[in-house]
């Protein structure tokens, strides 16, 4: 346990503000949830009410509040209560922990202590170093009676105390001497005593982990290893001549949730390294893409499941699990609910890990090649949040060639080839919420299709840079739904452009609504039983795209409130609250944010063959690889009368054209050129006559 050198806190120094008692009636809501048998009653023990203690509002991550005062009847007197930038600098897309009227969120370098009232920042702790990989989580932090714990990038657990800061330790969770890549990038969970993270190793070839600390101390109580070792159950699913499964990832990405009553602890696990090079890794390759319930007190598991065998997609859970409550066949089953990558919600007895709704394994498509598994789970019966096959299947225009199945294995031999959700999967990072109200679990996902490509090295992984996904493939379309858990159904589904889901995630209430937070910037508010949109407030002007931070809610004095950090401020929303929008909100319609990958460049040049590698922090060194059939740039921007230079960049003859055949530079053999003059102003598409899913576009302006 250290107090490392680096890390001071500053303190702002207020008169702290008394707080009143918060209305009987949030009072007595929260205590007709009630605490379940065996729990005490600290933080996170109960559905959040005026506190938001956890990222997920409680110990269920159900993103559930018993506050009504905002609800289907008020909503239209909801307004911007106050708005402050953030004190650092820093922008923040963590949720905002609330507990006794003081918010605590992570931002840039800082963890900052904000007055929920006001907005005015009561103290921040920050790295002395803004680049610092001691720097904290981008999901938020924890909380217990006196403490806020904050996991790190330097892979450590830090605790300050609420009311001033103060570091009172910092302890290590990860490898020593640290590896390459590893984080702690879960908000931290506190219950009985313990502070539960996952430890994350961005595809480096550490191992996933997960780490129980005493609140009090910071000693470490027990660490489970994603990647099980010999001898240990599931080692057998990773192959046995090879030590491979050392560098197996693995990475624990988001926040778990508690069930101390039955004395488990529930995280989903990341996929395993190298993320497509399935031939070197033969096997299920247990515990990545997993459910896995751990004892609370020994680490030890209770139950796993894993929802993807053999991951070559990139597909693990990538979404925070949540538990809940339903009834069932005349019964009440304690839940805890998964989403996987393809918008499948896998429910499970938390206590068991029984199937609640019966899962089948079905064939998918093969790749000897890739050691592809035969079979992959589905819930029977079940609806997805996005759209299937169907929706796709005209609107993919040819060249290209449509793929039905989201297991369709990454191919070097079929690059014209789009399949669902590839590469990139489709339900991600965002949280789910739990309404006891309604019994419905609330998620988003966006639905795409791109190429299914990977390269002949296993160890390269940037086979994924945006616009080349997108351009001449329909646009992203996105979904806000509601699920019935009981039949693994969808209630209501709001469609909305892909380019508008971002990072926020949906919250419910007692006051019948879903709020949900969005990439331009504006915040929704939806009838939590019809899914019909009754609210919408433009925090930021139309047009300009971010990553919100998942919304909370709290109250101080009686007043309710709802938070969300948005870039680098924090936006409170209360009734009656005199802030305007800065924009008219977005219409219903989903076609109205488009999102087509990065600029075109400023150059009167463009190659054909783009070279991929592998990231800084990724396991397999400096690797690189060309892909023939791309552009690079792909997309540019030229002044009318200019002359660009097509450059053959390859290993086999190219012949660029317009689309339309207006114009045609020949076949240009390797490391030849020639140029094409581009007079009237307008957007041009032009592809390889031969290889006609390679794409690119030139703009030419006055």
């Amino acid at each position: 346990m250290t107090r490392p050198e680096i890390l001071k806190t500053v303190r702002i120094d207020m008169d702290r503000l008394q707080r009143g008692v918060v209305v009987a009636l949030a009072a007595v809501a929260a205590a007709l949830t009630g605490v379940a048998q065996g729990q005490s009653p600290e933080p996170g023990s109960r559905f959040a009410a005026e506190d938001w203690p956890l990222a997920g509002g409680d110990w269920t991550s159900s993103r559930y509040s018993t506050l009504d005062q905002i609800s289907t009847d008020t909503i239209d007197r909801l307004g911007g209560a106050w708005v402050t930038r953030l004190d650092g600098g820093g922008s923040s897309r963590s949720t905002p922990v609330v507990k006794d009227g003081v918010l605590y969120l992570t931002a840039g370098a800082s963890v900052l202590a904000v007055d929920g009232a006001t907005g005015g920042t009561r103290w921040r702790w920050q790295a002395e170093d803004a680049e610092s990989r001691m720097a904290p989580s981008w999901q938020g932090v924890g909380l217990n009676d006196d403490l806020v714990f904050v996991g790190l990038r330097s892979v450590q657990v830090a605790a300050l105390r609420q009311d001033t800061g103060e570091l009172v330790w910092a302890t290590t969770v990860g490898s020593t001497p640290a590896v390459a890549g590893e984080t702690v990038t879960t908000a931290p969970i506190h219950a009985a005593g313990k502070v539960f993270v996952g430890v994350a190793n961005g595809d480096s070839g550490g191992q996933g982990r997960i780490v129980a600390v005493d609140a009090a101390t910071g000693e470490v109580a027990w660490t489970f290893f994603v990647i099980p070792r010999p001898g240990e159950f599931g080692h057998d699913t990773w192959p046995q001549d090879s030590d491979i499964w050392e560098v197996g990832g693995g990475g624990v990405w988001l926040v778990g949730t508690v069930d101390p009553a039955l004395g488990l602890v529930y995280f989903a696990t990341g996929n395993p390294v190298p993320m497509f090079g399935g031939e070197i890794r033969e096997g299920d390759n247990l515990f990545t893409a997993a459910v896995l319930a751990l004892d609370m007190e020994t680490g030890e598991r209770r139950w796993h499941f894993q929802v993807v065998r053999h991951d070559i997609w990139d597909a693990d859970i990538a979404t925070p699990m949540l538990l809940y409550d339903v009834e069932m066949d005349g019964r009440m089953r304690k839940g805890v609910a998964a989403i996987r990558a393809d918008g499948y919600l896998f429910l499970f007895d938390r206590e068991t890990g029984e199937p609640l709704i019966p899962i089948e394994q079905r064939p998918v498509p093969q790749d000897a090649g890739q050691r592809t598994a035969e079979t992959q789970p589905f819930p029977v019966g079940a609806e997805r949040i996005i759209p299937d096959c169907s929706f796709w299947r005209d609107r993919v225009p040819p060249p290209f060639e449509l793929s039905c199945s989201f297991f369709t294995p990454p191919s070097v031999d079929q690059p014209h080839v789009v399949a669902l959700g590839s590469p990139i999967p489709m339900v991600r990072v965002t949280p789910m919420s739990f309404s006891p109200q309604t019994g419905l679990i609330y998620a988003q996902g966006r639905g795409h299709v791109g190429f299914a490509k990977r390269f002949e090295d296993p160890w390269i992984s940037d086979n994924r840079p945006g616009g080349y996904l997108r351009l001449g493939l329909p646009e992203s379309t996105g979904a806000l739904a509601a699920v019935d858990p009981r039949t693994n159904t969808v209630t209501w589904k709001q469609a909305l452009a892909g380019g508008r889901l971002a990072t926020s995630g949906p919250m419910s209430t007692a006051g019948g609504l879903v709020f949900w937070g969005s990439a331009d910037g504006q915040l929704d508010a939806y009838d939590a039983g019809t899914g019909e949109r009754l609210w919408a407030f433009q925090a930021a002007p139309t047009g300009v795209r971010m990553r919100p931070g998942p919304v909370s809610t709290y109250a101080v004095d009686g007043r309710q409130y709802v938070a969300l950090p948005l870039a680098g401020e924090l936006w409170a929303f209360a009734l009656d609250g005199e802030i305007p929008p800065r924009d008219e909100p977005m219409a219903d319609p989903p076609d109205l944010v488009r999102w087509t990958g990065p600029a075109p460049t400023e150059t009167d040049e463009i190659q054909t063959g783009a070279v991929r590698g592998n990231p800084s922090w990724s396991l397999g060194g400096s690797r690189s690889a060309l892909d023939e059939h791309a552009f690079n740039p792909q997309r540019i921007q030229v002044s009318a009368g200019t002359r660009v230079r097509f450059v053959n960049n390859g290993t086999v003859e190219h012949t660029i054209e317009a689309q339309g055949g207006s114009w045609t530079t020949g076949g240009i053999e390797p490391g030849l050129f020639e140029y094409v003059a581009f007079d009237a102003p307008g957007t041009f598409r032009f592809h390889c006559a031969d290889h006609p899913w390679a794409l690119g576009e030139i703009t030419v302006v006055p």
